[in-house]
């Protein structure tokens, strides 16, 4: 039995991940590969516990950086050890609606918390069990946000964040694709569906070649 592959898709709020989750799933389906759709935070019950603390939690106790950037990981081993290494130790493919690289744009680009600490959380957690491919999602915080804005009511406490967090966010995603290419790959998230699909197709395509080889 093969491994499954471990792809992640990456992006601000509003970058159009739910689609293009729905559109690997398509192409997936058509190549015949098995395979699970997950998300992070969450993905197990125990880390969807801890991925409503993080995104809902209100009043006085102010939940800190360090806080936020523990109970992610605590999320991250859940959902490793229980719901995506066992499913690709059976053969499945995951889709995971992000994964690591939402930390260090996340905490550490927009908490500003060191890389240095993100990395050593990285390595005892994680180890060598990164995504075999992962799609960012890029548009601007000020069209992603507008996205995000139009489809819900309510927003959770990253949405509530200014726009220089996300810029942050923004720059720290694409300064690791830069240093990643051959992992991260950035998709122009700022078209029409169709021109983002054709993007992702042709990746995708491309990818599912490779594994054939």
């Amino acid at each position: 039995m093969k491994q499954g592959q471990f792809i992640s898709i990456e992006g601000i709020e509003g970058a159009g991940k739910t689609t293009a989750l729905a559109l690997m799933g398509e192409l997936l389906l058509q190549a015949k590969y098995p395979f699970i759709v997950t998300r992070e935070p969450g993905g197990t019950p125990l880390a969807e516990s801890m991925r409503t603390l993080l995104l809902q939690h209100e009043g006085e106790e102010k939940v800190t950086a360090q806080t936020e950037l523990l109970l992610l990981f605590a999320g991250r081993h859940q959902h490793l050890q229980h719901r995506i290494l066992p499913a690709l130790a059976r053969g499945e493919w995951v889709l995971c609606d992000r994964f690591i690289d939402a930390t260090y744009a996340y905490q550490g680009g927009g908490r500003a918390l060191s890389h240095d600490e993100i990395f050593h959380l990285d390595r005892w957690i994680v180890g060598s069990h990164y995504p075999n491919l992962t799609l960012l999602l890029d548009v601007t915080p000020e069209l992603g946000l507008k996205r995000a804005a139009g489809r819900k009511q309510g927003r959770d406490r990253f949405e509530q964040e200014e726009y220089e967090f996300f810029n942050r966010v923004r720059d720290t995603y694409l300064q690791r694709a830069e240093a990643q290419p051959e992992r991260i790959k950035i998709i122009d998230a700022t078209g029409t569906q169709a021109q983002v699909f054709v993007q992702i197709k042709s990746i995708m395509t491309t990818f599912l070649q490779e594994m054939e080889d």
